[in-house]
């Protein structure tokens, strides 16, 4: 019985142990993959789950996007870009941040568009440079591109654009509309699903009016045709009625 209890204990023993190796193993071939791809594998997987990417479809004509794109990729360039973006942000949040639908949105750029050039204009001048200005609302081709987590598809998409000189250098961009330039990109997925589901209330209600309409009218042919039901109904039951006093008589006689 000892002799039992202690060969017991020893295969025990070799069968924790090698379930530790393994476990080893498999941590240690974890890091060398997470190490090779230049990072934590859990934290890429995690990473690529946040990312939610759009169907190009369903926004390619429900959105308006924000490029100011730098004379140059030199560092001066780039840095005048971000005061020209920053300046016209801070002028454009009030108006665009409370925007209820893509054509209030596009209306506020039309109508404060020459404001938008000037403001660029005294930026430029203040940091001493005579680069021109050029503004435009137009539908352009853009690669993929993500804002926070999420991604916007390949494809062609309104945008309102603020071209710094000869435009050659990286641009910085955001979405108007919905208001995404207006939150910290870490939020840009929240509030993009926020300002989805206030359009998509207001076209259920919508939908739903035409349908109380419909039914509105639905009710009347239905009223007409349970009248003329009565009707058939009320005649079938007075000739069966007659029928049934024919055979008692007939029955008596």
């Amino acid at each position: 019985m000892k002799k039992w209890l202690k060969v017991k204990r020893i295969i025990s023993g070799v069968l924790i142990g090698v379930s530790i190796g393994m476990f080893q193993g498999c941590t240690s071939i974890r890091e060398s993959v997470s190490k090779s791809l230049g990072g934590n594998l859990c934290e890429l997987e995690n990473t690529q789950d946040e990312i939610r990417t759009l169907n190009y479809d369903e926004v390619k004509d429900s959105l308006i996007r924000f490029h100011v794109i730098a004379n140059s990729d030199s560092e001066e360039d780039q840095n005048l870009k971000l005061k020209v973006k920053n300046k016209v942000i801070d002028y454009l949040y009030p108006y665009l941040n409370d925007s209820q639908s893509l054509d209030e949105s596009r209306q506020i750029i039309k109508d404060r568009m020459q404001e938008v050039k000037k403001l660029a204009e005294e930026v430029i001048k203040d940091n001493n440079y005579k680069y021109s200005i050029k503004v435009e609302l137009s539908r352009e081709n853009f690669p993929d591109k993500s804002y926070g987590n999420i991604t916007l598809p390949q494809g062609n998409y309104e945008a309102f654009r603020i071209i710094i000189g000869d435009g050659q250098g990286k641009n910085w961009w955001c979405v108007m509309f919905p208001p995404l330039c207006f939150v910290d990109e870490s939020k840009a997925e929240v509030e993009y699903d926020k300002t989805e589901n206030k359009i998509n209330s207001k076209k259920d209600n919508l939908n739903l009016e035409i349908e109380v309409n419909s039914d509105g009218n639905k009710s009347e042919e239905l009223d007409k045709q349970n009248d003329n039901n009565d009707k058939e109904k009320n005649e079938n039951d007075v000739q069966i009625k007659f029928k049934i006093v024919e055979i008692l008589k007939s029955l008596f006689n």
